[in-house]
């Protein structure tokens, strides 16, 4: 099964009743993508919730050092990590209360895609979750 985004027009609806997004793999680094990416989507409104081990806080939210340590429900987990690393964040995923998987643009791994899919989740990978929510505005 090939990985199939959902339309344009569906990705703009999810986006705008999303407000809480988790971002795995987000860099204090203000130079790192993931960092402008999250201030971005942080300016436009989101709740950006940091998801990395080695930081204390970015964007002036305290970082998680896992999904699991999240309390409440989660609309979107954003991932900014290499695509061999998707299994894994796929299967913390599955065990927290979130409604869409979205890897950025540039990452994607089937079986993390397959995974989820069978679970009946909403998965989106190799986006640019900036640059959707720009050109669904």
């Amino acid at each position: 099964m090939a990985i199939e985004n959902p339309s344009r027009e569906e990705i703009g609806a999810l986006l705008k009743k999303s407000k809480r997004i988790a971002v795995v793999g987000l860099s204090g680094n203000p130079d790192r993508t993931s960092y402008m990416v999250s201030e971005a989507m942080q300016n436009a409104g989101y709740d950006i919730i940091p998801v990395n081990p080695t930081v204390d806080e970015v964007l002036g939210v305290k970082a998680v050092s896992s999904l699991k340590e999240i309390e409440g429900h989660i609309d979107i987990v954003n991932v900014f990590r290499r695509s061999e690393f998707l299994p894994e964040v796929a299967r913390e995923f599955a065990e927290i209360d979130a409604d869409i998987f979205w890897a950025q643009l540039g990452v994607e791994n089937q079986e993390a895609y397959d995974f989820l899919k069978e679970k009946g989740y909403t998965v989106i990978m190799d986006r640019c979750i900036k640059v959707e929510h720009a050109l669904t505005k």
